[in-house]
């Protein structure tokens, strides 16, 4: 358990500052593509919004590499394809159990799922935080 403790940890900090970072780009992204945002111009808050949504959906999707590559070094998976599979289940919370890890290091499937879900919550924050503030321009209204 403290093995996994010991791995599991220092990557759910690397996916912390990862998605701190993509948070922080994503939101410099908005805030210099905002200005494009007026009126009942849809197109250009689409634009911009969906411009917000595929950094953040980078932002998870890189994370589950992370995850997956620590799978692999481990030696839990031989594909690729399969620890990104993997990983994307337990970073996800979907938790099928067609493809489980060895007893050694099941405690990094909860782990995963632990940062996960708080990344996606972080992502899903971020994301409000833009919609809300593209719908009072679209609106007219004043920034709260």
């Amino acid at each position: 358990m403290l093995v996994n403790l010991l791995l599991g940890v220092p990557v759910m900090a690397i996916c912390l500052i990862l998605q701190s970072t993509l948070v922080v780009l994503a939101l410099r992204f908005y805030a210099r593509s905002q200005a494009h945002i007026r009126g009942q111009a849809l197109w250009s808050a689409l634009r911009v919004l969906t411009g917000v949504m595929l950094i953040l959906i980078l932002g998870n999707l890189a994370q589950v590499l992370v995850w997956a590559l620590l799978f692999l070094v481990l030696g839990e998976f031989d594909e690729l394809a399969t620890a990104v599979y993997h990983s994307a289940v337990n970073f996800a919370t979907l938790g099928y159990g067609d493809i489980v890890m060895s007893e050694r290091h099941a405690l990094l499937g909860p782990l995963e799922a632990i940062n996960g879900i708080l990344m996606v919550g972080i992502s899903t924050a971020a994301l409000m935080h833009t919609f809300q503030h593209a719908l009072r321009r679209v609106l007219g209204e004043p920034p709260a």
